[in-house]
């Protein structure tokens, strides 16, 4: 199943609904991706709605949802799990960019009021470290990211995403890229950097 765009105001309400039902639920999540970029002051998204959590809280919060009116996607890819209302895409993953979630990501998230409901939120730090992990050969696309890294990055703890990300090609391009367009002016090995 395809994720379609809807307008910000009815993901909005999906986002409401799911962090409650979630939080309703006992399950231990943080919001990611787009509306966590959103809740730090980034654009709301108009895709989907994006959670983080461990595995085995997966079979909690689709249940959590279903009892709020949602309905489960069966799907093929084995590193999260969704949810629909209403023909809205809600993710719940459990392994993002390759990563478990753990314990500690879960703990370094910070309650926010996101439209008026208190959630999780990751922080920017960890929110850039999962994106950047996530750019491979087939998704590089580094525009889309250009513009939450520009709204985010007083709150992007700079050494911490260069160490994270080392391993990584791609990560290390949009960092470099990042350093001569002066999103980011320090930090090995990008400091030795032209511009």
């Amino acid at each position: 199943m395809a994720d379609v765009e809807a307008a910000p105001g009815d993901l909005l309400e999906t986002l409401r609904k799911a962090a409650a039902a979630l939080t309703d639920g006992g399950v231990k999540f943080a919001l990611t991706g787009g509306f966590a970029a959103y809740a730090r002051g980034a654009a709301p998204s108009t895709h989907d709605v994006d959670f983080v959590l461990a595995e085995d809280e997966v079979e909690a919060a689709l249940t959590a949802l279903e009892a709020a009116g949602m309905r489960r996607v069966e799907i093929p890819e084995g590193w999260l799990a969704k949810a629909e209302d209403d023909g809205r895409t809600i993710d719940l993953i459990f392994q993002p960019s390759g990563r478990t979630v753990d314990a500690a990501l879960l703990a370094r998230a910070e309650e926010l009021n996101v439209e008026a409901v208190a959630m999780p939120v990751l922080t920017a730090t960890d929110l850039t470290i999962l994106r950047l992990r996530a750019f491979d050969e087939k998704a590089c696309d580094f525009g889309g990211y250009l513009p939450v890294t520009r709204s985010l990055r007083e709150q992007i703890d700079w050494p911490r995403v260069i160490a994270e990300t080392a391993d990584s090609p791609y990560a290390y391009a949009y960092l470099t890229l990042l350093h001569r367009l002066r999103v980011m002016d320090f930090g090995p090995p990008y400091e030795g950097s032209d511009g």
